[in-house]
């Protein structure tokens, strides 16, 4: 499959500002997209078009510059990129509508939609020539909407340069990481729904500030604040946590008093445990 020219350079494309997105479902996933490349460097609002079955869910975006729809089919129809952000129970019903209208030699197609698999779209999207879409499955988290995600893609049908754009996309709102299919389930669990699991110990830890006697948002704050710095020292030296958390494990200190106790509770346990059901269906 050939496609335009302009997807051959991205980032010379990208400087441009003429690509062309279109977000299909503007739910919390889709709105955090739209909210995501509104405030990144590649999509001017002009070039954003959000649908959804619902005028509710559209009209947070209603003076943000982005063009708005109820029809899938004239979201489709225009984008370069057509990202389709819905849930499970809906994907086929909605890309089946989207097929008559899509132009397989010159657009993209982004599915974000967990556990749905390839194999399956690309079924629901043959055309009755035998084309199909170049495909992108794409997970991100909701951290998407500050650009904070860590989004997991999985190229299928793509080229080198089909993929360096689409990466270049998501690079935009966070981290991105091309990974197989297979891996795709275990990525959801440990980025799009570990970000509730690491809320679940911020709210864990805040509520122990308040037992030590600290107000509930100064608590958060406290909270928020360290999460954030050990965040950073990790990624700015790359070191293993383990290697951090030697330097403040003084020897018959409390922070190795406080580790032993959070273990003796099974807590790396229970971390574990929780991502590995998190990828059962």
């Amino acid at each position: 499959m050939v496609l335009g020219s302009h997807f051959d350079k991205p980032s010379s494309f990208f400087k441009q500002n003429y690509m062309k997105i279109s977000v299909i479902g503007a739910g919390a996933m889709g709105g955090a997209m739209v909210n995501g490349f509104l405030k990144g460097d590649i999509f001017r609002p002009s070039d954003i078009t959000v649908s959804n079955r619902t005028q509710g869910a559209l009209d947070r975006f209603a003076d943000s510059g982005v063009s708005l729809t109820t029809d899938n089919g004239v979201a489709a129809a225009e984008a370069d990129i057509v990202c389709v952000a819905v849930k499970p129970w809906v994907a086929e019903s909605v890309l089946r509508e989207i097929k008559p209208v899509m132009d397989y030699n010159r657009q993209m197609l982004v599915v974000v939609v967990a556990g749905l698999p390839s194999a399956t779209i690309l079924e629901w999207m043959k055309k009755e020539d035998g084309t199909v879409p170049t495909l992108f499955l794409v997970i991100p988290n909701i951290a998407i909407a500050e650009r904070s995600s860590m989004t997991f893609i999985v190229p299928v049908g793509a080229s080198d340069e089909q993929t360096k754009t689409i990466k270049a996309i998501f690079d935009d709102t966070g981290s991105s990481l091309i990974t197989e299919e297979r891996l795709l389930g275990a990525g959801t669990t440990l980025a799009s729904c570990g970000i509730a699991y690491a809320m679940r110990y911020v709210r864990a830890a805040s509520e122990g500030g308040v037992e030590l006697g600290f107000r509930a948002d100064d608590a958060k704050h406290i909270v928020l604040q360290t999460v954030k710095g050990a965040v950073d020292l990790l990624l700015a030296n790359g070191n293993h946590p383990e290697a951090e958390i030697d330097k403040v494990t003084t020897p018959g200190g409390l922070t190795i008093r406080g580790l032993n106790e959070m273990e003796h509770a099974g807590f790396t346990s229970a971390v574990i445990r929780g991502l590995k059901a998190g990828t059962h269906t």
